[in-house]
Order: structure tokens, then C-alpha cells, then sequence
């Protein structure tokens, strides 16, 4: 048999179905005794590399919004929380809280944005992660 290249061995895979390529993943694991972590992060980046960029970009999204969609009833514990995750001062917290929707911290770390949004929901805010 003659040695495939990375790049005709990235074509085969473009080529391939997702169940296609779990089924390879399984057979790679028997074959050489590894776990799927390392292959299928490696094998999964091809698929998504020869799809839409925008694709791409969504699967791998480091950088996240946190964005106050409604005050709620206890608008004051709102703003107290704006105030604690921000650096905004009572008025421009209070403004902030009053114009949502808007987004409250911007191009943040997944687990800043998860803490956040659970803190602004249990002041009974409504907010989401984008």
C-alpha cells in the first residue's frame, strides 16, 4: 500500500460522513490502543475547516457576550449585580439596567459569562450568553 500524504489523508476525511468518521474513530481506538480525545478533536477540525468559515468560527468560540435582556421585578438587586461585575458606577449602572435590552460584559471567558449570567438570573434579571 502506498503512503498517503496529510493532505490526501485530510481530503478522505472531507469526504466522509460524521458517522463515517466515528465509525473510523472507533476502528483508529481498536486498532492502536488510544482514546478518541486526541483524534477526534484532530479529525473533527478538517469537517469543519472545509465547510462555511462562518462555521468554523462558531465551533470555536472562546469570546462570549453577556447580554441583559430584562430587569425583572427587583430591578435594584439588578443593578447592585451590574455594579459588582462591571465597573460602573451607580448611574451609569442604573441606565444600563433600564435600556435593555444591552449587553452587560463583552468578549469574555465561557466560565466569567456562566458566573455572570447566574448572578444577574438570581437577582431576577433575564439575561442571555451569546
Amino acid at each position: 500500500m502506498a503512503k498517503l500524504t496529510t493532505d490526501e489523508l485530510l481530503d478522505a476525511f472531507k469526504e466522509l460522513t460524521l458517522i463515517e468518521l466515528s465509525e473510523f474513530v472507533k476502528a483508529f481506538e481498536d486498532t492502536f490502543g488510544v482514546t478518541a480525545a486526541a483524534p477526534v478533536a484532530v479529525a473533527a477540525a478538517p469537517a469543519a475547516g472545509g465547510a462555511a468559515g462562518g462555521e468554523e468560527a462558531a465551533a470555536v468560540q472562546d469570546e462570549f457576550d453577556v447580554v441583559l435582556e430584562a430587569a425583572g421585578d427587583k430591578k435594584i438587586n439588578v443593578i447592585k449585580e451590574v455594579r459588582a461585575l462591571t465597573s460602573l458606577g451607580l448611574k451609569e449602572a442604573k441606565e444600563l439596567v433600564e435600556s435593555a435590552p444591552k449587553a452587560v460584559l463583552e468578549k469574555v471567558a465561557k466560565d466569567a459569562a456562566d458566573k455572570a449570567k447566574e448572578a444577574l438570573e438570581g437577582a431576577g434579571a433575564t439575561v442571555t450568553v451569546k
